[in-house]
C-alpha cells in the first residue's frame, strides 16, 4: 500500500493500493482515478503518486525474491527471455 493524502486533509493519511490506480492526471489538482472508477484527489503530485508506486513495486519484488530465491522468480526479473523466438 502506498500512502497518500487527500487534498485538504493533509494531516489524515489514507492507504491506497497502487494495483488499482488507472491513471494519475493533474488537472492543476491532482486526480488519482481507480479501477473502480472512483476519483481521489490528493496532495501528492503525480510525479510523488508515480515514485511512490515505483517504490511498492520494487519493495514486493525485492521481498518475493528474498523469500522464494533469484531461481524461482519470473523469467524476466531474471534477465530471461520471455518468450521463445521461432526460427
Amino acid at each position: 500500500m502506498i500512502t497518500l493524502h487527500r487534498l485538504g486533509h493533509s494531516q489524515d493519511p489514507f492507504q491506497l493500493n497502487p494495483d488499482l490506480i488507472v491513471t494519475v492526471e493533474s488537472t492543476p489538482d491532482t486526480v488519482v482515478t481507480l479501477a473502480t472508477t472512483a476519483k481521489v484527489l490528493v496532495s501528492e503530485t503525480p510525479e510523488q503518486v508515480t515514485a511512490s508506486t515505483r517504490e511498492w513495486r520494487a519493495e514486493v519484488l525485492a521481498e518475493a525474491l528474498r523469500s522464494h530465491g533469484p531461481e524461482q522468480a519470473p523469467a524476466a526479473l531474471r534477465g530471461l527471455p520471455t518468450h521463445a523466438h521461432a526460427n
